[in-house]
C-alpha cells in the first residue's frame, strides 16, 4: 500500500484548505464593500470570487487522475470511511465513482484539512514535518 501522490502536495492542499475554511460567509457579497482598508475584518469574508478557493481548485484539478483519487482516498481514510488497510480499495472506489470535479467534492467536505491530515497520519506520515517543508 503506497500512495500515488507526494505527501508535500497533500500538505499544500491541507494548508490551502485551512486558509479557505478560515473564511466566513460574506455578510454582503459585494467585494467593493468588503474593502480591507475600510473594514480589516472583511479579509476573512468568503466572497464568491474567493482567490483561495480558486487557487486550491486549480491545484487539485492540475493533479493527474491517480493523484486526485489518492487525495480523495486519503480524506476518506482520515474521515473513517475506510481503514488504512483498505486504502487501495478507497483509491479504486474514488476512481470508479467519480462523477463531479474532484476539487468541488473535496471542498464540499467541511473538515477537509483535518481529514487529509488524519489520513496521512494513519498511513504513517509525519504531517508536521511535511507541512513545515511546504511552508
Amino acid at each position: 500500500m503506497a500512495i500515488d501522490i507526494a505527501p508535500e502536495k497533500v500538505a499544500h492542499v491541507i494548508i490551502k484548505a485551512r486558509e479557505y475554511d478560515a473564511k466566513v460567509g460574506a455578510w454582503n457579497d459585494n467585494s467593493q464593500e468588503g474593502d480591507a482598508s475600510e473594514d480589516p475584518s472583511s479579509i476573512l469574508e468568503g466572497f464568491v470570487s474567493n482567490p483561495t478557493r480558486a487557487e486550491v481548485t486549480g491545484f487539485i484539478e492540475a493533479l493527474n487522475d491517480d493523484e486526485q483519487a489518492n487525495l480523495v482516498a486519503l480524506a476518506w481514510v482520515g474521515r473513517g470511511t475506510f481503514e488504512k488497510e483498505e486504502f487501495d480499495e478507497a483509491v479504486e472506489t474514488a476512481q470508479t465513482e467519480k462523477i463531479n470535479l474532484t476539487s468541488s467534492y473535496l471542498l464540499s467536505l467541511p473538515l477537509l484539512a483535518d481529514y487529509l491530515e488524519e489520513g496521512l497520519e494513519k498511513l504513517g506520515f509525519a504531517v508536521d514535518d511535511i507541512e513545515s517543508d511546504v511552508l
